[in-house]
């Protein structure tokens, strides 16, 4: 190919490389174009996108507040109130207990009183049953005793009665006798001897039957007086005994009755702290089971709080990765808006120096010229903030 050369103040211009530097350039803007156009439509998407995720983080965000603002609060109010219904119950179950436990002590106390009083009267019951066994041979011995005494007095009567008879019979003899003598004087002596005689010896021995009679009488009437007196004293120790016995009797009638109804109580009490023994202790168990239970739901809450303080800081590092990259894309975007507004220097005051790819432009140190597909780019002094695009394999929305 042919190329056109001008001389111009004694230089000569190469314009076929201008229209290829121009083509070239046409050829840069042209491409620049339709990548700043996919690039705008890859940055509107996206912003939609960063706009979707922040409405998310709103959503999130005043879901979180919502949570953190009300449930905890209302799950703290309700554990708070809970625990101390907690506390209320189990002060009152130990006040329950601390009665329970002096009801407890006080019918124990009772029932040691009853027993006491139990064996007191017991032993009253067997000192009674003792004094009215012995009672009972007092008796004994004072029948026996009157009936010996009676058996006594019957046989005094027989001797009383066989003494008269002898006394008689001995007086039957002794008239036999005088009369015999009577005669027997008459006989030998004459009449008025005989006669004084015999007065003599019948009024001998009137008084000596008189005396023997009234001695006899004396005798008995003391033996029956004795007799009789110690029948009185018999009949009234057995009527006492009798009297005793009765009274001994109705005490024991009594203290049975006393025993059965203290037995009765005791029973009665025994079985109501029987009771209030079970009761306590079914009491207690559920209280326990409940106390249990609430204690795995605050646990199981406490869980889901520490689940949900977790979820809220996962979405916390969420949202700070978010507003890092929002902030980032735009920073890009920011920086793409002022290398857009650029303007462009004219031609006129452009330098075309041709390079070879990778040479540093002498000019401008530190300058490196690339080319692209074989082809020479033109350099000039505006500097151009690079685009930077996101590495490969890395989305929008994800950190490193």
């Amino acid at each position: 190919m042919s190329t056109s050369r001008l001389s111009m103040g004694g230089e000569r211009l190469d314009f076929s490389a201008d229209s290829l530097l121009k083509a070239q350039y046409r050829e840069t803007r042209t491409n620049e174009k339709v990548e700043m156009m996919g690039l705008n439509d890859r940055f509107a998407s996206y912003i939609e996108k960063v706009r979707f995720l922040e409405q998310q983080n709103k959503m999130l965000v005043a879901e979180l507040n919502q949570l953190r603002g009300k449930e905890p609060s209302r799950l703290g109010d309700i554990y708070q109130e809970e625990l101390r219904e907690l506390r209320r119950q189990v002060d009152g179950l130990n006040a329950g207990k601390a009665r329970m436990e002096i009801e407890r002590d006080n019918l124990a106390s009772d029932l040691a009183t009853i027993k006491q009083r139990l064996q007191d009267e017991t032993a009253l019951r067997q000192d009674a049953e003792n004094n009215l066994n012995t009672f009972r041979q007092e008796v004994d011995e004072a029948a026996l005793n009157r009936v010996q005494l009676e058996r006594k007095i019957d046989a005094l009567q027989d001797e009383i009665n066989f003494l008269k008879k002898v006394h008689e019979e001995e007086m039957r003899e002794l008239q036999e006798q005088l009369m015999a003598q009577q005669v027997h004087v008459d006989l030998d002596v004459s009449k008025p001897d005989l006669t004084t005689a015999l007065k003599e010896i019948r009024a001998q021995f009137e008084a000596m039957a008189t005396s023997n009679m009234q001695e006899t009488e004396e005798w008995y009437r003391s033996k029956f007086a004795d007799l009789t007196d110690a029948a009185n004293r018999n009949g009234e120790a057995l009527r006492q005994a009798k009297q005793e016995a009765n009274d001994y009797r109705r005490q024991i009638q009594g203290l049975t009755c006393d025993l059965e109804s203290l037995r009765g109580s005791n029973d009665s009490l025994e079985r109501q702290l029987r009771e209030l023994e079970e009761r306590f202790a079914i009491e207690t168990a559920g209280y326990q089971d409940t106390v249990a239970r609430l204690e795995d739901e605050i646990q199981m809450l406490k869980e889901e709080m520490a689940r949900h303080l977790q979820e809220y800081q996962d979405l916390l590092n969420v949202k700070l990765a978010l507003d890092i990259e929002i902030a980032t894309y735009r920073k890009l975007l920011e920086g793409e808006e002022s290398r857009i507004t650029v303007p462009v220097q004219n031609f006129t005051n452009l330098q075309f120096r041709a390079f070879t790819e990778g040479e540093e432009d002498s000019e401008n140190p530190g300058s490196r010229w690339t080319g692209r597909n074989g082809k020479i780019w033109f350099s000039t002094n505006v500097e151009t903030t690079p685009f930077l695009q996101p590495a490969r394999g890395v989305t929008p929305g994800q950190t490193h």
